[in-house]
């Protein structure tokens, strides 16, 4: 059993604060084993959820997995003024993010630019993370990089200077036809109002040449992790080369090429089922020992089971007391009695304890 169906359950929207004070978003969904996302460069958490470009990613995955995806800082639904995105400060964020969701171990997945951030929290904090995913990722942005790559990287940074707010998506239609060339009108509009909607032109100008100077390549030697690196044959806005340089770089890495040109999968092309049960595999195999459903019933009381019930259900402790008419001690005294009987400990004891009760026998 690798994790439980709940493709409607909506997310649960939260947020924690970074080192140097940003608000910094972050959702959780889904159920099972922990894992936390890095993101990539655009990103609003509400939009994606509705996207027919994203939709299918986060709920897909939160049918086998506890995942938590956030919005980098100047993006999404975090603090939008901001002019730090070092390298450091968004480690800074993963950090507050990890330790706000709660999991003593976790799966981390990299996404596109999201590499070096991965890389530099996993060789920093090796006990918390327990498996690596780079998908359409890097160590470094620059790395093999090209005098003519460079110089398409400025007139990038003209382009989104000039038309990245402009009401019109003509500028921003670039970006979209390099990440997804695959796709059909309406999938290719909805990228194009998330370049809008996910940031201002002046943090998307300033936080893509940051992003740049962003540089992990030498700590890939420390990583120890199992490590599952999928990438796209023809991806335009991270060249293959990429996740090939990591898997042969990272030690026992797994290379999964993707016959797309879409650096972000659709639906419907034949490379995403791949995706899917590689990762449903890999994620998969961190599952905690099921109890069955059952077996839970049997060693939890009425009023603990009901406490659980609503636990899994995705609420927390304050409409749990809502619900039952307790109050949040009483709530928090029968959360600990059931952690005690199922044996589960520790920051991820609450998500181990739902899982073992939406387990089958």
């Amino acid at each position: 059993m690798t994790g439980v169906s709940r493709p409607h359950a909506p997310q649960q929207v939260r947020f924690c604060t970074a080192p140097d004070g940003v608000r910094i978003a972050y959702a959780v969904h889904g159920s099972g084993p922990p894992l936390i996302i890095t993101t990539c460069w655009l990103s609003h958490l509400q939009f994606d959820w509705e996207s027919p470009v994203w939709r299918h990613f986060v709920r897909e995955l939160g049918k086998f997995a506890t995942v938590v995806r956030f919005d980098e800082r100047g993006h999404g639904l975090s603090d939008w003024d901001v002019t730090d995105h070092s390298l450091a400060a968004r480690i800074g964020d993963l950090e507050a993010v990890a330790d706000a969701a709660g999991f003593d171990r976790f799966t981390l997945m990299a996404m596109a630019q999201g590499g070096p951030v991965a890389i530099s929290y996993a060789a920093a904090h090796p006990q918390r993370v327990n498996r690596l995913v780079f998908y359409g990722s890097y160590s470094c942005a620059t790395w093999g990089m090209s005098q003519d790559e460079r110089d398409l990287e400025d007139t990038f940074d003209a382009m989104i200077k000039v038309g990245w707010a402009r009401p019109d998506s003509t500028f921003r239609r670039v970006f979209t036809s390099l990440m997804i060339p695959g796709a059909s009108e309406e999938q290719m509009r909805w990228l194009d109002d998330l370049q809008r909607v996910a940031t201002s032109a002046t943090t998307a100008q300033i936080s893509r040449q940051q992003r740049m100077h962003a540089d992990a390549d030498g700590l890939l030697g420390r990583l120890d992790a199992p490590t599952l690196v999928l990438h796209s044959r023809g991806d335009r806005m991270n060249s293959f080369e990429h996740g090939r340089h990591l898997a042969s770089t990272i030690r026992d890495a797994r290379l999964v090429l993707l016959e797309s040109e879409n650096h972000i999968l659709l639906e419907d092309e034949p490379a995403w089922p791949v995706f899917l049960e590689e990762m449903r595999q890999f994620v998969g195999d961190e599952a905690v020992p099921p109890a069955a459903a059952q077996h839970v019933r049997e060693l939890l009381s009425s009023r603990e089971l009901e406490v659980l019930q609503l636990v899994a259900a995705g609420c927390d402790n304050d409409e749990i007391a809502g619900q039952l008419q307790l109050s949040v001690r009483t709530v928090e005294r029968h959360l600990q009695n059931v952690y005690g009987k199922l044996g589960v400990q520790g920051r991820s004891a609450r998500v181990a304890a739902a899982a073992r009760l939406l387990t089958p026998a």
